[in-house]
């Protein structure tokens, strides 16, 4: 019950918008290769941003 009052943390709202990009670019796939491509882009750099915050996280 007291989860709901919580904020998300960076890392888990970058988890949620790389998890929407990858289900865009998987929809995308079957209709528009280019615009699939941008999306494996767009969420391979968040995943870049999520893997920088928990590097520094851990030299912390």
């Amino acid at each position: 019950m007291f989860g709901l009052f919580m904020k998300k943390s960076e890392v888990e709202k970058l988890e949620v918008k790389y998890k929407k990009l990858l289900e865009e670019a998987h929809q995308l796939s079957t209709t528009n290769r280019s615009k699939s491509d941008e999306k494996m882009y767009e969420a391979n750099e968040v995943l870049k941003q999520i893997d920088l915050i928990k590097k520094s996280e851990e030299a912390k």
